[in-house]
């Protein structure tokens, strides 16, 4: 009996043992875990207020937008003649073959629609009164042209419904296409003069004036129809997309028809304009190329005339014309101030081949047995073009 009460208390002094080495191994392991996860907290505590002070501690920012633009859409009879296909509609695509592997780059692609876009109803129609397919507008869309200047002396050449149905065309095309310079109500001016877009971060605002209707003047009370220039409208317009826009886009229809130098008109419009805050001037209606240059300190790049893009002029200078590059920089510094700058001119000029088989071609895939003596045009329509800017660039980033 007392060898079994010796043996009970053995026991028990190793079960109090046991127990009391599992309350140390325990409160050990407690400990140790405890340490650890204030560790961890601890660390990550650190670092997010690392990552706080970094996000405090603000980068400049750099956003980057490549302008491409060539000139006028003249959509004379032998060109439209020449796209008709034999099931009687028009495929104009072809034509600008050369051309869409060169546009299609590029983030803001611009052209002027010379001719009013009033479809089959309104019966097709050649100069002096232009109406073209529809085709046109996609065949550009297509080689990816996202902006197009409608206001031009030929808006009114098929009167309102002209207008009409050519707004109606380029609303379809809403989604890829900002239009400017035609409306078919006082609403729709105001609200999409008001409009501001975006690309690569870079919002920008576009406009196109006339100053030539070849006497075609909007009816009364429906000057929507074709926005025609003047100071006070320009003032206007810009004043309500100042401050939403880094970059405004003004499409000029100016200057006179064929001629290789800068009118007075011209002159004046585009330095008011750059006094306004337009930093960009594309012009049109002379159907030849004409110079170009900065504005303002740098502020202000124009292109007094793009000439003809595509023609059935069949006069060589109107069926050489110019395509153009600008680089659209904004940089967003650490104190929020932004900054906006219009760099990198380049230049490149185009030969509409015409007669039969129309095809806009870039003077670098040019021979003599597609224009003779092309060189020395090149030499001479390049210096027009020079002759307020002697350091454009010449040849185009994506110019295969």
């Amino acid at each position: 009996m007392a060898k079994r009460k010796v043996r009970m208390k053995k026991k028990s002094k190793l079960v109090l043992l046991i127990v009391l080495l599992v309350f140390v191994l325990g409160a050990g392991f407690y400990y140790q875990v405890s340490y650890f996860s204030n560790s961890k907290n601890e660390t990550f505590e650190s670092n997010l207020k690392k990552e706080e002070a970094k996000e405090e501690k603000k980068e400049p920012k750099e956003y980057e937008a490549k302008l491409f633009m060539v000139g006028d859409a003249l959509i004379h009879y032998g060109v439209y003649n020449d796209a008709k296909q034999r099931d009687g509609s028009y495929d104009f695509k072809p034509m600008l073959e050369y051309i869409k592997p060169i546009s299609s780059k590029y983030d803001l692609v611009y052209y002027n629609q010379e001719t009013v876009l009033g479809g089959a109803s309104l019966g097709y129609s050649s100069y002096p009164r232009f109406n073209s397919p529809q085709e046109v507008g996609d065949a550009f869309v297509d080689a990816g042209f996202n902006m197009v200047s409608l206001a031009t002396n030929h808006t009114m050449d098929k009167g309102e419904q002209g207008v009409i149905n050519s707004v109606n065309y380029w609303k379809t095309k809403k989604d890829n296409v900002v239009y400017s310079g035609q409306w078919i109500s006082a609403e729709e001016r105001e609200q999409e003069t008001a409009q501001v877009y975006e690309k690569n971060g870079i919002k920008y605002a576009f406009l196109s004036y006339t100053t030539w209707t070849n006497g075609l003047e909007t009816p009364t009370g429906k000057e929507y129809l074709n926005n025609v220039y003047s100071p006070e409208k320009a003032a206007a317009d810009v004043a309500k997309v100042k401050d939403k826009a880094d970059v405004i886009i003004v499409a000029m229809h100016w200057g006179t028809e064929y001629s290789l130098g800068v009118n007075t008109n011209q002159d004046e419009i585009a330095n008011y304009l750059s006094s306004l805050g337009v930093q960009i001037i594309i012009g049109a209606h002379p159907h030849v190329v004409e110079p170009v240059e900065y504005l303002n300190n740098g502020k202000t790049f124009v292109i007094y005339s793009l000439g003809n893009f595509i023609s059935d002029q069949g006069v060589t200078e109107r069926l050489i014309g110019l395509m153009m590059e600008l680089t659209i920089k904004k940089k967003v510094d650490i104190d929020d101030s932004v900054t906006i700058s219009i760099e990198s001119p380049k230049a490149q000029l185009i030969y509409t081949k015409d007669k039969k088989d129309f095809r806009v071609i870039p003077f670098s895939k040019l021979d003599n047995s597609i224009l003779p003596n092309y060189m020395n045009l090149y030499e001479k329509y390049k210096g027009v073009v020079n002759t307020f800017y002697p350091e454009l660039t010449w040849g185009l980033t994506y110019e295969q």
